[in-house]
């Protein structure tokens, strides 16, 4: 990665799209391709004088690629949701972000302020994270109990959901599990029996005959405790297989007695509600999907940090978990504060030094378990070094097999074929690779083999890669891989790259004459 410095320009504020943009293409385009590639990021890095600090506070920008006979256009537009339409009425900061406190309005005076600290706080609904359909609809997401129906061919705001509505939920994940016909499972935190907190798996499902709303059936499917009553584990993703939920309980918590009392006294934000529980470790949780039932087994492991599942499937008696793991249980967004992010190569690379190490593991959770066998290794699947030890207490200690491991060169962003692999035994996982936090390269694991490849380019800093099978496909890896590419120093700052998701070999690439900034996930709508 050069010294340049040109990975500042993909956090910067961009202006949106009054009309579609032509992109210029090199290359042939695949035929098949003849949908969208959606995606949301942060496009608004400071209101008026007033900066976002942290990564995940930039207002909302939906992304569009289109394909059509072998053309590309590119749009885009800012979600109107609350936070960013009051921001640009007042100019300012009014909805507290992930990372950035909105202080009381300057001028409302000491009564109608005092009064407004009892309304309570109002979360944020800035849906910079993720792009889903449900049913017939789309919703762009962030990790809070608002959703935004959003319309996919104009990028209209369509309306403003609160989940809060429809099933007992504090906020749901941005990282949804969707099944061939459309039914939707999220993961969010919320209140248990006797007031003390678990997490709640639910489900959305598929269009309804009638065309009513597939949102209001949401249901609850099953309960996972939470291992301190008042602190529950921040969650980000979960794993599901064909027959069980997998849910990762890190040492990383929300201090809800903060989160409630601190937020209006002094400005605080989301991220000083989070801290670390040192002696926690791991816990590893696994419920029956159909019908939801929790099975009790307390399974553990060494402290990882943990937002994105890569796989999740069952083989002989056993549910192999493949995720991307940080080490230790410092929270990895304490690295994500824009500052940080849009310094010197020397000082990101020295602040990435103390950071938690990434690594991508598998852990393997044995189902048939007998209390006899203390002391050895539970796991028989002849592929796999991972471990399941049981102790003399009842619990099960996990290590990890490490599919794959550099130093500061994390494999996040995981993505698979999952239309055809989702929940099934694969073989291929596509990354983006962070080099100390800064996105550089585009890379493809064989979690079989170990085997790695990599596509990279100077001064070009691409996107989360989306995987398109191709129509007649016959192996897993018949397909493309979508990215979007920054490359500042261009005569045409951005693009649109286009792999093939054999060998990462380039097919085509489509550029426009406009930066485009960071962005997290997305989809590809066909």
């Amino acid at each position: 990665l050069s010294s340049s410095g040109g990975y500042r320009k993909i956090f910067e504020t961009c202006e949106e799209l009054s009309e579609t943009l032509p992109a210029t293409v090199t290359g042939r385009i695949p035929s098949f391709l003849k949908g969208s590639l959606l995606r949301l990021g942060p496009g608004l890095f400071e209101v008026g004088d007033e900066p976002f600090y942290h990564l995940f506070d930039g207002q909302a920008l939906m992304h569009k690629f289109d394909f059509k006979n072998g053309q590309v256009t590119y749009f885009r537009k800012f979600v109107r949701t609350d936070a960013y339409v009051r921001a640009i009425t007042e100019k300012r900061v009014v909805i507290t972000e992930f990372g950035t406190f909105a202080y009381p309005d300057p001028c409302k005076n000491i009564f109608s302020r005092f009064f407004s600290y009892f309304k309570g706080v109002e979360v944020t609904d800035n849906c910079l994270v993720n792009v889903y359909p449900v049913g017939e609809d789309f919703y762009a997401v962030t990790e809070t109990n608002y959703i935004t129906k959003v319309n996919p061919d104009t990028l209209e705001t369509l309306k403003k959901v609160d989940m809060c509505n429809y099933i007992n939920i504090n906020g749901v994940t941005a990282h949804p599990h969707i099944e061939r016909d459309g039914t939707v499972y999220n993961i969010g935190n919320c209140m248990g029996k006797g007031a003390t907190l678990a997490y709640n798996i639910v489900r959305i499902p598929p269009t309804q005959k009638d065309k009513s709303d597939p949102i209001e059936k949401s249901k609850v499917v099953v309960q996972f405790p939470s291992h301190e009553r008042f602190k529950p584990s921040y969650v980000h993703s979960f794993g599901m297989s064909e027959n069980y939920f997998v849910f990762v309980e890190t040492p990383v918590k929300i201090n809800l007695l903060k989160f409630l009392s601190a937020w209006s006294i002094r400005g605080s934000n989301y991220m000083d509600c989070f801290e670390s529980n040192e002696s926690q470790g791991t816990l590893f949780h696994i419920a029956r999907k159909d019908p939801g039932e929790y099975i009790d087994h307390k399974f553990k492991g060494a402290p990882i940090g943990m937002f994105h599942h890569i796989n999740t499937y069952e083989d002989q008696g056993f549910v192999v978990v493949d995720l991307c793991a940080w080490k230790g249980f410092e929270f990895v967004y304490n690295y994500l504060w824009l500052a940080n992010l849009r310094a010197n190569w020397d000082e990101v690379k020295k602040a990435a030094m103390m950071a938690p190490q990434p690594e991508v593991r598998r852990y393997v959770i044995p189902l048939d378990i007998h209390k006899e066998e203390q002391g050895k290794n539970l796991v028989s699947l002849p592929y796999t070094t991972a471990t399941a030890t049981m102790h003399a207490d009842g619990m099960i200690w996990l290590e990890p097999e490490i599919l794959f491991s550099g130093p500061r060169q994390a494999f996040e962003f995981p993505q698979i074929n999952y239309e055809r692999y989702g929940g099934k035994n694969y073989t291929y996982a596509y990354g983006l690779g962070l080099n100390h936090f800064i996105p550089d390269r585009i890379c493809k694991l064989n979690v079989k083999t170990k085997e790695t490849w990599v596509w990279q380019e100077p001064d070009s800093y691409p996107s989360e890669p989306l995987f398109v099978q191709t129509p007649e496909a016959v192996d897993e890896d018949d397909g493309v891989l979508l990215t979007i590419v920054a490359a500042p120093g261009s005569q045409r700052p951005a693009y649109l790259l286009i792999l093939n998701a054999k060998d990462l070999s380039e097919v085509a690439r489509a550029e426009v004459e406009c930066s485009i900034p960071v962005t997290f996930h997305g989809m590809y709508k066909p």
